[in-house]
C-alpha cells in the first residue's frame, strides 16, 4: 500500500512539472506576462512635463543718451554715434529718470526688453547728471530716495524680467552701493533686473578709441590754493604705493592719452554749502575772522562733519569761506579734484584698449 501511494505521488508531481513547462514555452502566455510586467514598471508622466516652456522673445538692446555735450565736449555725441553703428537703437532727449521710466513704459510691451543702455557724465565725487524727474535734483542716493518715497517717480511696468540688464555708462556709479540699490529700488517690478556698471571711468570720444575704460586715481587741494604738480605727484604716490607704472609728476601735466595707454589728468570741483538762519533761534552767530575757525565750527557740528565723510574728501582740502546777511549764516566750501586716468589697455598683442564688454565681471558688476 505504501509503495502504491509513492508511486501516485511521483506520477502527479510529475505530471504537474510538465504542465508548468508546456504553459511556459506557450508563446501567448509569454506575452500575456510581458504585457504584465510593462504596465506594472509604467510610471505615469507628470502633465507639467509635458508642458514645454515658453520661448521669451526679447525686444532689440535700447540706449539712452541721458545729457548733452557743452562746449567743445564730444562725451554724449560720440557715445550717439558709437551704438549706432553697432546697430542699436538711441533714445535722445530723456534727462531724467521720470522720462526714461515713462518712455519705457509707453513704448513697452509684452516681450521684455533685453538691454536698457543709460549713458550720462558722472563721477563718484560729483554724482550723476541725471534728474530724478522733471527739473528736479540731480541724482544721488538721497534725492532718488525722497523721490521714491514721496511717490513723484513713476514705477516701471513689466517692461523687464529678470534676465534683463539695465547697464549704466556712468563713471565710477558701482562704487556707491548705496545709490546702485536705490536705482533698483527706482526700477522695480514684479520681476527685477539686473542693474550693471563698471568701477572703472567710461570715456567716449577718445584719440585711439570711440569708447574705452580707465583706472581712476585722484588727488585735492583746496580750490585755487594748489600746493603745485611737484608737491602733488608726491602725495599721489604716497596715496597709491601699489601703482608703480605711472609716473604721477608727468600724468598730472598731461591732458590727453598721447599714446595707447598713456596715463592723463582732468579736473573737476566740488562745490559744498550751508545756509544757518539764527533768526528764531537763542544760538548766538559766530564771528569768523579766518578760515581755519570755520573749519574748527563745522567739525563741532555732527551733521556737518557726516555730509563731508560721504565725499571722503578731508575738510582741510576744501577752501573755505563765509557771508552774514541780517540774521543768515552761509558757509561756502570748495575743493578741485585731479584725476589721473589710466587707460585699460591689452596685456598681449598690439597696444590696444580693452573692449568694453559688459558680460565681462572684471569690467563690469552686476546687482
Amino acid at each position: 500500500m505504501r509503495t502504491l501511494s509513492k508511486k501516485l505521488i511521483i506520477v502527479f508531481s510529475f505530471i504537474l512539472t510538465l504542465t508548468l513547462c508546456l504553459r511556459c514555452d506557450n508563446p501567448e502566455v509569454k506575452k500575456e506576462n510581458q504585457k504584465k510586467v510593462v504596465a506594472e514598471n509604467n510610471t505615469p508622466i507628470s502633465t507639467e512635463l509635458k508642458t514645454k516652456e515658453k520661448k521669451i522673445t526679447y525686444k532689440k538692446p535700447i540706449v539712452f543718451i541721458a545729457g548733452f555735450d557743452k562746449g567743445n565736449e564730444t562725451f554724449y555725441s560720440t557715445a550717439r554715434n558709437y551704438f549706432k553703428e553697432k546697430g542699436l537703437k538711441v533714445i535722445d532727449g530723456q534727462y531724467s529718470l521720470e522720462e526714461i521710466i515713462t518712455w519705457l513704459n509707453d513704448n513697452g510691451n509684452k516681450n521684455p526688453y533685453s538691454e536698457i543702455h543709460i549713458v550720462n557724465k558722472s563721477n563718484p565725487y560729483k554724482g550723476m547728471n541725471l534728474e530724478t524727474i522733471v527739473r528736479g535734483d540731480k541724482i544721488t542716493s538721497e534725492t532718488l530716495r525722497k523721490t521714491i518715497t514721496q511717490g513723484t517717480l513713476p514705477k516701471l511696468k513689466n517692461v523687464v524680467n529678470k534676465n534683463s540688464k539695465i547697464i549704466f555708462h556712468a563713471s565710477g556709479l558701482i562704487e556707491n552701493a548705496d545709490l546702485i540699490k536705490t536705482l533698483k529700488d527706482a526700477f522695480h517690478t514684479s520681476e527685477n533686473a539686473k542693474v550693471i556698471a563698471s568701477p572703472y571711468h567710461t570715456i567716449f570720444g577718445g584719440k585711439f578709441s570711440n569708447h574705452y575704460l580707465a583706472k581712476p586715481f585722484y588727488v585735492f587741494y583746496p580750490t585755487a590754493n594748489s600746493p603745485g604738480k611737484m608737491d602733488l605727484s608726491k602725495e599721489m604716490a604716497k596715496k597709491y604705493p601699489e601703482e608703480t607704472e605711472i609716473d604721477w609728476y608727468d600724468a598730472l601735466n598731461n591732458e590727453e592719452e598721447r599714446y595707447v595707454g598713456e596715463a592723463y589728468t582732468t579736473q573737476f570741483s566740488i562745490p559744498v554749502q550751508w545756509k544757518f538762519d539764527f533768526h528764531n533761534t537763542d544760538e548766538e552767530m559766530p564771528k569768523f575772522t579766518m578760515q581755519e575757525e570755520v573749519m574748527d565750527w563745522i567739525e563741532l557740528h555732527n551733521e556737518l562733519t557726516a555730509e563731508l565723510n560721504k565725499l571722503n574728501i578731508p575738510i582741510e582740502k576744501f577752501r573755505w569761506n563765509w557771508s552774514v546777511k541780517n540774521n543768515m549764516l552761509v558757509i561756502r566750501g570748495r575743493t578741485t579734484g585731479l584725476c589721473v586716468l589710466k587707460p585699460l589697455i591689452k596685456p598681449y598683442g598690439d597696444l590696444k584698449h580693452i573692449e568694453p564688454d559688459t558680460s565681462n565681471k572684471r569690467l563690469y558688476a552686476m546687482k
